[in-house]
């Protein structure tokens, strides 16, 4: 029998012709609104929505003299910045499509996308970018400019663009349609060569507004602030800066992850977004302070209040014993927490894989909602979430406004709506496979509806292990509980047409020195030398304990392995939005899995 869900679409929708068009009426209805804080030596320097268009426009006119025509492809590789969103319309207000490549792409992967995509042009951050590019550009003839932000490309478009007219650029702005396409997204090629994703001006201007119907009570709110540090070549990320810009939500950048923390203290905003790792690894990281300060024992009453008190919210009842330790612990613990986020953050918004039960109670328990959804590249980021008025810890929400979503007979979900992408650029068969006849999209993901339109995901299809014993298990239950200990970093769960399910962990090297001081080891010690110790062994037996409590017997790890090193995006075993890429790991690690089976 087929579940099948739908939540009706944003009254006015489309709300524009085109993106640029929301900047357009920003800078006219709020000229003197901020929209930016950027990063300007050791100040944060504000951009108000009239400065940003005008710069836009700027951009956008340089890149017109430059021979960009309506419709060419500009590539643009770059960190989480300001320069990354002032590119990103000026591309499209100029009628072309940008082509978002992550910084930390291989030399390879670059000259694949820009082949395929046939940029006319390409933006590099730095002049690091710029000597890998050149490494390749002899075999890319119609990339006609290369240009590099860091040694000031801002300023020389603004100078050369000035021979274009207003005119001009009016006229090519207003060419643009909802059926043009916007952007071409490369998928992070977990199985195989990416794919280049088509998504048109429709899709995003949709997308849009049903994001600021769903989330309109974080995103309107006049004091609304966010710091963005996801990257741009993502479209999780790309979505909440296109919604915020919109919304003349403030905006900052954080290109440098390692510089996080003191910069959302220097920020404070009011909401962040991140994928779940970044969740798991912020509790992570306060379990592992708390267990070298001595106080393990007080972290974990502290948590386990949280998720109580998270719990006790849905049953809108909390004890008073319950709600006086709620309080003792906000004060000791959970402030604290906070205040590492910049003190002001009451919302996250979590995406590109499970958080999990038990960490998004703990978040909500602490003060700090998360709520989380669903989607794809395909998707243009969310077809479900949970939002203010509709929560539901543990699922990915109901259906975004305008979107329907149903469980086919095999379990896969499938979805329809206008943030659904057009095509695969240049591979007609992939672009067929992913849709049905009728025009449902293939997720290829598994999942449920609940009787109240909550999509929870369980695995992917392609990833359900079917054990020799002809039971079908899905790793994400598992793998998803094993990273949130505080001393794992990866997880694969193995088992295809084996007698029963097992793992290989890798552990956490930022975690891991904590744990020798904790276990009385020598400071120093790596990874390779504990793998086979007891009490490291005993740790990790702990966290796959936690895991198979979610599952049956049958579905159960029965044995594990401690890799001697962690899997990386450099060595090309992790995505550049922090997934496993499970095949790979699993054709060069088969040695690795084969002993797990070998007695």
């Amino acid at each position: 029998m087929l579940q099948e869900y739908s939540s009706l679409g944003p009254a006015n929708s489309p709300s524009a012709p085109n993106l640029a068009s929301h900047i357009i009426a920003n800078a006219n209805s709020h000229p003197d609104r901020v929209a930016f804080r950027v990063r300007d030596g050791f100040l944060l320097k504000d951009v108000t929505c009239s400065e940003f268009h005008q710069q836009v426009r700027a951009i956008a006119k340089g890149l017109m003299c430059l021979g960009v025509g309506f419709g060419d492809r500009v590539a643009l590789m770059s960190r989480t910045r300001y320069e990354w969103t002032l590119f990103d319309y000026a591309i499209g207000y100029a009628g072309a499509v940008s082509v978002p490549i992550y910084e930390t792409s291989s030399s390879d992967q670059v000259q694949w996308i820009l082949e395929d995509s046939g940029a006319v042009a390409i933006i590099l951050e730095s002049e690091k970018l710029k000597h890998l590019y050149e490494s390749i550009s002899a075999s890319l003839p119609q990339v006609a400019h290369a240009l590099v932000i860091d040694d000031g490309c801002v300023e020389f478009l603004k100078q050369v663009g000035a021979s274009i007219s207003d005119q001009q650029l009016d006229e090519r702005q207003q060419r643009v349609t909802l059926t043009d396409t916007a952007t071409i997204i490369y998928t992070s090629g977990t199985t195989g060569r990416p794919k280049g994703c088509v998504l048109t001006q429709g899709n995003w201007v949709f997308e849009v507004d049903g994001a600021i119907e769903a989330f309109g009570h974080i995103l309107l709110d006049e004091r609304s602030s966010t710091l963005l540090f996801l990257p741009f070549a993502h479209v999780f990320g790309r979505i909440i800066e296109l919604a915020a810009v919109k919304c003349r939500t403030v905006m900052g950048f954080c290109s440098d992850t390692s510089t996080l923390v003191p910069e959302l203290q220097e920020f404070k905003p009011s909401f962040i977004l991140a994928v779940p790792r970044v969740f798991e690894k912020v509790y992570n990281t306060a379990a592992q302070k708390a267990q070298n300060d001595g106080k393990a024992k007080i972290f974990d009453t502290a948590v386990s209040v949280a998720i109580r008190y998270s719990e006790a919210i849905e049953t809108g009842s909390h004890s008073l014993a319950l709600s006086i330790k709620h309080k003792l612990f906000d004060v000791l613990v959970y402030k604290k927490l906070r205040a590492a986020m910049g003190g002001e953050v009451k919302y996250a918004i979590s995406g590109g894989a499970p958080l999990g039960t038990r960490l998004g109670h703990f978040y909500r328990g602490i003060g700090l909602e998360v709520f989380e959804g669903y989607g794809l590249t395909e998707t243009t980021s969310a077809i479900t979430a949970n939002h203010p008025n509709s929560v539901k810890i543990g699922s990915v929400g109901r259906p975004m406004p305008g979107t329907t979503i149903r469980i086919a007979e095999d379990g896969e979900v499938m979805a329809f709506g206008g943030q659904i992408f057009s095509s695969y650029l240049h591979n007609e068969r992939a672009t067929a496979d992913a849709f049905t006849a009728d025009g449902w999209f293939h997720t290829g993901d598994i999942g449920n509806i609940d009787d109240e339109g909550f999509l929870s995901i369980t695995g992917r299809k392609k990833e359900i292990i079917v054990t020799a014993g002809g039971k079908n298990v899905a790793p994400a239950v598992l793998e998803d509980r094993i990273r949130a200990h505080w001393l794992v970093s990866n997880c694969l769960v193995v088992g295809d047409a084996k007698p029963y399910i097992a793992a290989i962990i890798t552990i956490d090297d930022e975690a891991f020195p904590a744990w020798l001081a904790a276990n009385a080891k020598p400071a120093g010690g790596t990874v390779a030398e504990y793998i086979n110790d007891p009490a490291l062994l005993l740790e990790i037996q702990h966290a796959v304990d936690e895991a198979n409590s979610a599952v049956s017997h049958a579905e159960a790890i029965k044995k594990f392995v401690i890799l001697d090193h962690d899997w990386t995006e450099a060595d090309g075993h992790i995505t550049p939005s922090l997934k496993l890429k499970r095949t790979v790991v699993m054709r060069n690690y088969q040695d690795w899995i084969d002993q797990l089976y070998s007695s």
